[in-house]
C-alpha cells in the first residue's frame, strides 16, 4: 500500500485501483486544510484476488473515507485536489499562466475534458467551484484577521480588491467588511462546495 498527500476532502485513484477518500462522514466534522494542515493520506491499494473489497469499504467507511471507483470520479478528484492545493498553498498569487492552463498542465489533460468532466460529475461549472474555494480561503483569511484586504487579494490571485470584493458579495451575499466584523460565521466545508 503506497501512501500520497491529498488535501482533505480530496483523493485520487491510480491506474483503475480503488483509492480511499476522506470525507466528513464519519469524521470529527472538521473540515479544510485549516483543520488538517492542509493534507491528508491517500492509500491506494493494488487489485488482487485475496482482497475483500466489502469488508475494505466497511473498515474504511467507519473511519471517515469512501472508495472510488469511477474513471469519472477518479478525474474530478484530481481537479479538486488540484485546485484546493493549488489556493491552499497559496501559489496562485505566483501562476504565471491562468488557471486554465494550469489545471491542464497539472493533470495532463486538456482544459475542455476537464471542466466537461467536472460539471458532468458535479453539476457546476469548474470555474464556479473554484470561484467557491477562493470565497471559502477568503473567509478564513477574514476569520484569521491577520491580513489587510489587500494582500488577502494578491494572496488568492486576484488581480483588484475590487474584483476580489465583487466575487465576494456575489457568493457571500455581504461585503468583505461586513463579513469580517460579524465574526465569520458562515463558514463551509470545502470538501462540499458544488
Amino acid at each position: 500500500m503506497s501512501k500520497e498527500s491529498a488535501p482533505k476532502g480530496a483523493s485520487n485513484k491510480k491506474h483503475g485501483v480503488p483509492s480511499l477518500h476522506h470525507g466528513s462522514a464519519g469524521g470529527t466534522g472538521k473540515t479544510g486544510p485549516a483543520c488538517t494542515g492542509g493534507r491528508v493520506s491517500t492509500a491506494v491499494v493494488a487489485e488482487s484476488d485475496d482482497v475483500d473489497e466489502t469488508a475494505i469499504k466497511a473498515a474504511i467507511t467507519s473511519k471517515g473515507f469512501e472508495l472510488l471507483h469511477d474513471k469519472l470520479e477518479e478525474l474530478v478528484e484530481s481537479i479538486k485536489v488540484a485546485v484546493i492545493n493549488l489556493i491552499y498553498s497559496d501559489e496562485i498569487s505566483s501562476l504565471t499562466t491562468n488557471l486554465s492552463t494550469y489545471l491542464a498542465e497539472k493533470l495532463g489533460k486538456d482544459y475542455s475534458t476537464i471542466s466537461t468532466a467536472f460539471k458532468a460529475c458535479e453539476g457546476v461549472a469548474l470555474n464556479r467551484y473554484i470561484v467557491l474555494q477562493k470565497v471559502e480561503r477568503v473567509k478564513e483569511l477574514l476569520t484569521y484577521d491577520e491580513l489587510p484586504l489587500s494582500a488577502i487579494a494578491t494572496k488568492l490571485g486576484y488581480k483588484s480588491l475590487q474584483h476580489l470584493s465583487r466575487q465576494f458579495k456575489e457568493v457571500a451575499g455581504t461585503t468583505l467588511n461586513r463579513y469580517k466584523n460579524e465574526g465569520g460565521a458562515d463558514r463551509h466545508p470545502i470538501d462540499n462546495l458544488c
